[in-house]
C-alpha cells in the first residue's frame, strides 16, 4: 500500500523516500488525516485541505488488485501444468 504515495510523491517532483518516511511517522504519531499535500510539496492534514476519498474508490481499487493478482496466478499455474 506505499506504493500509492510514494508514486504520487515522485510524480510530484517530491523525494518519494522523505516524503513516506514522513507520512509513516506522522500516522505513527496519532495523525491519521495526514497525506502528501502536492501543491505545498509537503505532508500535510488532508481533511483540513477538503480533500477526501470516498471509500467506495478505494475498495473498488484494492478489489480489481487482488483479482489481477489472482488472474496472474492462475495463469503461472497453467503454464506450469502445459510444461
Amino acid at each position: 500500500m506505499e506504493l500509492i504515495p510514494y508514486t504520487l510523491a515522485e510524480n510530484a517532483g517530491l523525494s518519494p523516500i522523505e516524503t513516506v518516511t514522513e507520512l509513516r511517522r506522522q500516522h505513527a504519531n496519532g495523525n491519521k488525516d495526514f497525506g502528501i499535500n502536492v501543491r505545498k510539496g509537503a505532508v500535510t492534514n488532508i481533511k483540513e485541505e477538503n480533500v477526501l476519498q470516498p471509500l467506495l474508490v478505494t475498495s473498488f481499487a484494492i478489489k480489481q488488485a487482488s483479482e489481477t493478482v489472482r488472474s496472474i496466478l492462475k495463469i503461472d499455474d497453467i503454464v506450469m501444468a502445459i510444461r
